[in-house]
């Protein structure tokens, strides 16, 4: 048996497609979804997650659609739903250096329990994060860090999944495979 198949089907079934059903996703899905990402740890509990949230046809989707880059507004326009991930930068003990971290858990809580409810998303780091700050009139001490799309599977678009090899990303000492 291969070590993947032993993994959990939730992460193995993890894609990002750029295809999504002609489908809404209903408010209460995306409840669920926002609350697994609420419960995702952080460093120090310091919760830096924050997020948009559009549902197509809306001012939200629309001003997050106008910040991607043309290549992703072309599919990501067809999603039912978009939303900006985004960073609080400091709170009241101080400066978080690990706020992205704390989205980047946030977010794969929610991607994995996306996969649960039958739902795919699509994380992008292709917008103009200025032109969302602007859009949005975020204070300086919030940071955008990705635009996510979220829907239900669309036609397969029958691109192979790739991953380096572990022995290419676990070492023990540097450059001595692990595994």
């Amino acid at each position: 048996m291969a070590v993947r198949d032993l993994m959990h089907p939730l992460i193995s079934g993890r894609t990002s497609p750029r295809t999504f059903a002609d489908a809404p996703v209903d408010v209460e899905s995306m409840r669920v979804l926002f609350e697994a990402a609420r419960w995702a740890p952080s460093h120090g509990n310091s919760q830096p997650a924050r997020f948009l949230l559009g549902y197509s046809g809306d001012a939200v989707h629309e001003r997050l659609l106008a910040v991607l880059r043309p290549k992703n507004r072309a599919w990501a326009s067809a999603a039912p739903v978009l939303f900006a991930g985004l960073v609080m930068t400091v709170n009241e003990k101080g400066p978080l250096p690990n706020a992205e971290y704390g989205l980047g858990l946030a977010v794969e809580n929610l991607a994995l329990q996306a996969v649960d409810l039958g739902l795919v998303t699509h994380q992008m780091g292709g917008f103009d994060a200025d032109a969302l700050v602007a859009a949005f009139g975020l204070p300086p001490e919030v940071r955008p860090v990705v635009v996510v799309a979220v829907g239900r599977p669309g036609a397969p678009e029958g691109r192979e999944r790739v991953r380096l090899p572990l022995s290419g990303t676990v070492f023990g000492e540097w450059g001595t495979p692990a595994f």
